[in-house]
C-alpha cells in the first residue's frame, strides 16, 4: 500500500511538473505512446489517478485492434493490386504464347520453302504485281520505290506481291508535323501466322538493290522476335504463380482480431457497469437534500421568531 501511495504521489507530481514546465507542448500525448521520463503512457496516468485499470486495458486492446485493422487493410490492398496485375499478366502471357506459336509456324514454313543460289546465299525471288517473274534486282527496287512514292491505301494494307508464299503489303500512314500533313508508305511481309514483319520500320531504301532485300531482311528477324517472346513467357510463368498465391491467400490474424474485439466489448461492459451505480445514486441524494431543506428553514424561523411571507426562504 505504501508503495502504491508513493508511486501515485510521484506520478502526480511528475505530471504537474510537466504542466508547469510546458513540456507537454513539445510532444503529442498518445494513449499508446511512452513518456520520455517515467516510461508511462497517458492511459497509465489516467488509470493510476482514477484507480481503474480497466481504462488502461481498454486503451491497450484498442491500440492492438487499430494495428491489426491497419495491417488487414494493407493486406487487402495488396491482394486487390495482385489480382489486377494477375489478370493483366495472364492476358499478356496468352497473347505472347499466341504470337510465339504463329511466329513458329511462319518460320517453319519459311525453312521448308527457302531457296539458295549456287554461291550458297539465300535467293530473293520477290514477285511484284505488274512485273515479270524474271525481273532483276534493279527492276524490283525501282518498282518498290515507285510504289513508295505513289501508293495511297487510305490506311489499309494493300497486297503488292509475294515472297516464299508470304504476302507483300504496303500501307499509307498519315501524320502531321508543324501543321503540315506527312504521308509515309510502309512495307510489310505477312505469312500464315498473320503477323506483319518489317525492316527499317517499313521504309524502303532509295537504292534499288537494298530496296529489293527489304522483305528478306524482315523475315530474318523472326528468330530474334521468337526469342523475345520466349523470354517474356518465361517471365510471366515465374510471376503468375506468385500472384496467384497472393490472390488466393487469406489474412492469418482474423481470429486474433475477433478475439480482441470480443475482449474490448467485455471491458467496455465492465466499465459501463462500474459507472451505472453512481448514476443511480445521484437522484436519491438530490431528493434527500430537497427534503431536508424545508426542515432547516422551519427551524430557523422558529428559533429566531421571525415571521416571513411564504416563498421568501
Amino acid at each position: 500500500m505504501d508503495s502504491y501511495k508513493f508511486n501515485l504521489l510521484f506520478n502526480k507530481q511528475l505530471f504537474i511538473d510537466q504542466l508547469k514546465s510546458n513540456n507537454l507542448g513539445k510532444r503529442t500525448i498518445d494513449e499508446g505512446s511512452m513518456d520520455e521520463k517515467s516510461g508511462m503512457n497517458f492511459s497509465e496516468y489516467v488509470a493510476i489517478l482514477s484507480g481503474n485499470t480497466d481504462l488502461l486495458d481498454k486503451a491497450r486492446v484498442e491500440k492492438q485492434i487499430a494495428g491489426l485493422e491497419s495491417e488487414k487493410q494493407a493486406f487487402n490492398r495488396s491482394k486487390y493490386s495482385a489480382k489486377s496485375k494477375l489478370e493483366n499478366y495472364t492476358e499478356e502471357f496468352n497473347a505472347a504464347q499466341s504470337r510465339l506459336n504463329r511466329m513458329t509456324t511462319d518460320w517453319e514454313n519459311l525453312q521448308q520453302r527457302i531457296q539458295k543460289r549456287q554461291d550458297g546465299k539465300i535467293a530473293n525471288p520477290v514477285q511484284l504485281d505488274g512485273l515479270s517473274l524474271n525481273a532483276n534486282v534493279k527492276q524490283i527496287g525501282t518498282k518498290l520505290n515507285e510504289i513508295a512514292d505513289k501508293a495511297r491505301t487510305g490506311g489499309d494494307y494493300q497486297e503488292i506481291g509475294s515472297l516464299y508464299g508470304f504476302q507483300l503489303l504496303v500501307k499509307t500512314e498519315m501524320s502531321k508535323k508543324d501543321g503540315v500533313d506527312i504521308r509515309v508508305n510502309r512495307f510489310f511481309i505477312q505469312g500464315e501466322g498473320n503477323i506483319k514483319y518489317n525492316h527499317n520500320f517499313g521504309v524502303i531504301a532509295k537504292d534499288p538493290e537494298t530496296a529489293s532485300l527489304n522483305f528478306l531482311r524482315a523475315l530474318e528477324k523472326i528468330p530474334p522476335l521468337m526469342a523475345k517472346e520466349q523470354e517474356s513467357i518465361a517471365s510471366y510463368q515465374k510471376d503468375i504463380p506468385v500472384l496467384q498465391e497472393v490472390v488466393n491467400g487469406t489474412w492469418t490474424k482474423e481470429s486474433r482480431l475477433s478475439e480482441l474485439k470480443t475482449e474490448l466489448a467485455s471491458i467496455e461492459r465492465k466499465i459501463q457497469l462500474s459507472i451505472e451505480p453512481d448514476k443511480k445514486g445521484e437522484p436519491t441524494e438530490q431528493v434527500e437534500k430537497k427534503q431536508e431543506t424545508p426542515k432547516v428553514s422551519e427551524s430557523i424561523i422558529r428559533t429566531k421568531g421571525i415571521h416571513l411571507p411564504r416563498g421568501v426562504l
